[in-house]
């Protein structure tokens, strides 16, 4: 069982009443061997009112459904291509990944029960069976699972996935920081590119040949194999957390010769999009069998999945579980009300829900619903750009982050499932989190009249603030912002765009300066979508939204050389007390120079707002993104239980 009945799971009782206050015990680096079932009770769930409901909801036994078809509608098709896995590179997608676990299992996995239950970030074996790391967090030695096999019948193994690795570099473009956003290695000696894969196809990585194996066992590159199953990563920078950049994203194991048979890996102007709509294989328990973009994808149990009769490995680690339904289907279904429909008649089994819909889920007690823990990793932020007039002026930010009602705005946007937090670190990582112990921004009119006036503006222009269309969170916040800062005098006029239009003048730290204009003075992250991180380490959030090395999230173009010194720390081999030296002095600076009004930690699963729902008499369990919805938002289908 993977779940406790709703109201008494053991996320149940934790969800409210955990302060900020609360020191949380963070084992950064750590091989657990769990048994039981208890590691299985980790579902973040919310019991609903008991009054009745103005609709009603077919029960169906979950006989009907076990080893048959369990059907979830879906609010998001997985962008930017489709299921194409290769998009995963730098944390760029597919998002949200449906694939994730069920198809695509990781090297490293995260014990889901304590990250959820307690806030205790735990790594654990995945593919990579155990691991070993230098003195100095620079070498991490893996030594791979024997025995896994693709769905479609390939071995994995080291060369596989180096070949893996290295495309994603080469997809790149060869960038320096091609490593989920991060730049731990060192590539000088790397030439890797077209003759490289053309060499090792001419053999393939499941028998390569002599030549294939000399340039994989290449220790002058920073990736290189030892063995069939054993691979070594060796950083340029000390890095402690390194284990959480493979939880994920570039974590996730694909055929890398069924790539090569299928195309290859493209260029890196045009990656291979054959993959879109044929994914290729994985290891996990589920395989893709069919596809209609946009509309459905299907899944069905692989009967010759690697680990299905292996129990104790299931019983130590929940996400290598075979699955408990023959077949799934995945509906992309855009309208929300369509959605609770296809949910209330049994049509669906599991929907997302969002806001326009969620009072009748609230009022209906056979649904259940995700909700994240307090100090979750899901936040939801504005960026008060530091180069663009006025919000360049210190005292204006300070103004703005006074002038705004964060609890009207959870209530108004975030259906009240909203926490307060003080950035850039999100609270599981406590080691590091609000370290000074500054209180989080305070609604006072008074204090913000106050800082307006000193800036001495005497024709305050109107602010201007792009909101993406079809995003009724985004809308409402946006609203209550602008009706917010209108009473200190500020005139905010809100733009809709697409998400295309909106995020095309977006990018890194160099470019969201460049153009600071075109972004306007105030901008949600993700237009007020919720941010997950794309790594599950301490340095991801002070990486993406308060550094000059950022690839995406530094959208208030915020630089700082105090701030700088504690983000470049995570990678450095200073000590813990010495990186929190650096980083409570750069807390003490991001306060006071509010570049970013830190909205809250978001409680509600679907990064719009409102959550998956499921019907309690037929689900009663399953597992979730360890990044806080970061890769995706639909849970792990191959670990859903039924009543």
């Amino acid at each position: 069982m993977i779940c406790s009945t709703l109201g008494n799971s053991q996320y149940g009782n934790l969800k409210r009443g955990i302060s900020r206050a609360v020191q949380l015990s963070i084992i950064a680096i750590i091989i657990v061997i769990v048994v039981g079932a208890g590691f299985y009770a980790v579902i973040s769930t919310r019991s609903s009112s008991t009054s009745s409901s103005t609709s009603t909801s077919t029960y169906v036994p979950s006989s009907v459904f076990y080893n048959n078809t369990l059907t979830i509608d879906a609010s998001a098709w997985p962008a930017p291509a489709s299921l194409n896995q290769l998009y995963a590179f730098a944390g760029e997608g597919p998002w949200p990944n449906y694939d994730m676990y069920s198809v695509y299992q990781p090297l490293v996995s995260v014990n889901e029960s304590a990250a959820y239950g307690t806030g205790v970030i735990q790594y654990l074996p995945g593919l990579a069976e155990n691991w070993t790391i230098s003195p100095d967090s620079t070498t991490y030695t893996f030594s791979l699972r024997h025995g896994v096999y693709f769905s479609n019948g390939d071995p994995f193994n080291a060369y596989q996935l180096w070949l893996e690795d290295y495309g994603y570099y080469y997809l790149q473009a060869n960038a320096s920081n091609w490593w989920a956003n991060y730049a731990l290695f060192n590539m000088t000696n790397v030439n890797f590119g077209p003759g490289t894969i053309s060499l090792v196809n001419a053999s393939g990585v499941l028998n390569p040949s002599s030549q294939a194996l000399a340039i994989m066992q290449n220790s002058s590159w920073p990736i290189y194999v030892t063995s069939q199953y054993q691979i070594v990563y060796h950083l340029d920078v000390p890095f402690q957390w390194f284990l959480g950049t493979l939880v994920s994203y570039q974590g996730l194991i694909f055929d890398s010769q069924w790539v090569l048979d299928h195309g290859g890996f493209g260029t890196p102007t045009s990656i291979n999009s054959y993959f879109n709509n044929n994914p290729m294989p994985g290891t996990g328990p589920y395989v893709v069998t069919s596809v209609s973009p946009n509309a459905y994808v299907l899944y069905q149990q692989d009967s010759n999945y690697w680990a299905k009769n292996d129990s104790a490995l299931i019983s130590m680690q929940p996400i290598f579980d075979p699955g408990h339904v023959k077949d799934v289907e995945i509906k992309y279904v855009a309208d929300d009300l369509a959605r609770y429909t296809d949910l209330s008649t049994g049509t669906a089994q599991m929907a997302d829900i969002e806001i326009n819909d969620w009072s009748q889920v609230q009022s209906n007690s056979q649904y259940g619903y995700v909700t994240e823990p307090s100090w979750g990793g899901q936040t939801m932020l504005l960026g008060l750009q530091t180069h663009d007039y006025p919000t360049n002026i210190t005292l204006v930010r300070q103004a703005i982050v006074h002038a705004i009602n964060y609890t009207d705005l959870y209530n108004k946007a975030y259906l009240g499932l909203m926490s307060p937090y003080m950035g850039p670190e999100y609270p599981a990582w406590s080691n590091f989190y609000d370290l000074g112990g500054f209180q989080d921004y305070q609604y006072n009119l008074t204090l913000a009249q106050q800082d307006l006036a000193a800036a001495h503006i005497s024709n305050m222009p109107a602010f201007s603030m792009i909101v993406w269309s079809g995003c009724n969170t985004c809308e409402n916040a946006a609203q209550v912002i602008q009706s917010d800062l209108k009473q200190i005098g500020i005139t905010v006029n809100l733009q809709v765009e697409t998400e295309s239009d909106a995020m095309s003048v977006l990018g890194n730290y160099q470019t969201n300066v460049a153009n600071a204009q075109q972004i306007g003075q105030l901008t949600f992250i993700d237009s007020g979508g919720g941010w997950g991180p794309t790594a599950l380490t301490p340095a991801d959030d002070w990486q993406s939204f308060v550094s000059n090395t950022s690839t995406w999230g530094n959208q208030a173009a915020y630089y700082n050389p105090i701030v700088q010194s504690c983000v470049n720390g995570f990678f450095s081999a200073d000590s813990t007390s010495t990186l929190q030296s650096l980083c409570t002095a750069a807390q003490k600076q991001i306060y006071n120079d509010a570049p970013y009004a830190w909205i809250g930690v978001s409680r509600a699963w679907l990064p719009e707002g409102g959550s998956t729902v499921y019907n309690k008499n037929v689900i009663s369990g399953f597992l979730l993104d360890p990044t806080w919805t970061g890769q995706s938002s639909i849970p792990f289908i191959n670990t859903i239980t039924f009543v």
